[in-house]
């Protein structure tokens, strides 16, 4: 159910009906019970794969997307996070090329390029700044930013923002990992490959034709797209005790297309 916080797992109890009526059965304790975790740009995808993740381990998830927050204002956010209270898990998934295409640089106007910015990197920013304080107070945390190859090489799309602002995300990371650190707070970035999780993704793949798609697939060492789910498995792995002494790094979850 969709609060004006965003969408809560039930990690209480569940509710079963029987012959003498409403019994209260708990819910088997995960991994991540007792953790909540926020996730943006939760709505579809690989931010949706993200948070069902988390919840199927016991966290307590908070969904954000844009119909609830608008993460690229300072005090929209600050005033949701401070409304939530402490958080123990951050997953900064919200971005995207904002419905935008490739123009050259020498037409890219001031406006498009930080509505990019913002979305991929602001709002990062604003997430990370407003969770910080209760993650050192607690001396526990765990941060996840969803960078993009774009970030390590270039993009597919040709949009500098977006490249520009996947690659500040993988800088920030580790900038955020050094600072954070000593207060047991690790971040780390995930790089995805090319995922058809979104109409955009979708829209992308298509436009590529039929020789295009196949040179794209040949290019991955696994030969096959991945899924929103091969993601969402990374992420846990950063989040869970695995990695508890992994800090500020990024990993390529992309099938072996890039090979550093």
């Amino acid at each position: 159910m969709r609060s004006h916080l965003g969408r809560n797992s039930d990690s209480g109890v569940l509710e079963r009906l029987t012959q003498e009526g409403v019994v209260a059965v708990a819910t088997e304790m995960g991994p991540l019970s007792g953790r909540k975790a926020v996730v943006t740009g939760s709505a579809h995808g690989i931010g949706t794969a993200i948070a069902d993740r988390l919840e199927s381990e016991g966290a307590d998830v908070q969904r954000i997307d844009k119909e609830d927050v608008d993460l690229t204002d300072a005090e929209a956010v600050a005033a949701y996070f401070v409304e939530l209270g402490s958080v123990d898990i951050l997953v900064n998934n919200a971005g995207g090329v904002v419905g935008q295409v490739h123009h050259p640089i020498d037409e890219i106007t001031i406006e498009s390029w930080r509505a990019v910015v913002d979305a991929n990197l602001t709002s990062t920013f604003l997430c990370t700044r407003a969770v910080a304080r209760s993650m050192k107070s607690q001396r526990w945390g765990r941060i996840v930013n969803i960078s993009s190859g774009a970030g390590r090489s270039v993009s597919l799309t040709g949009i500098q923002a977006y490249a520009s602002s996947k690659a500040a995300q993988i800088g920030f990371t580790r900038q955020m990992a050094h600072e954070l650190g000593p207060f047991g707070v690790t971040v780390n970035a995930i790089a995805p490959g090319f995922i058809l999780s979104n109409p955009s993704t979708q829209a992308q793949w298509e436009s590529y034709g039929a020789e295009g798609q196949q040179r794209l697939v040949e290019g991955i060492a696994l030969r096959r797209l991945g899924s929103a789910v091969d993601i969402a498995n990374g992420v846990y792995f950063f989040v869970s005790d695995a990695a508890s002494w992994i800090t500020g790094q990024t990993i390529s979850i992309d099938g072996g297309h890039s090979l550093f």
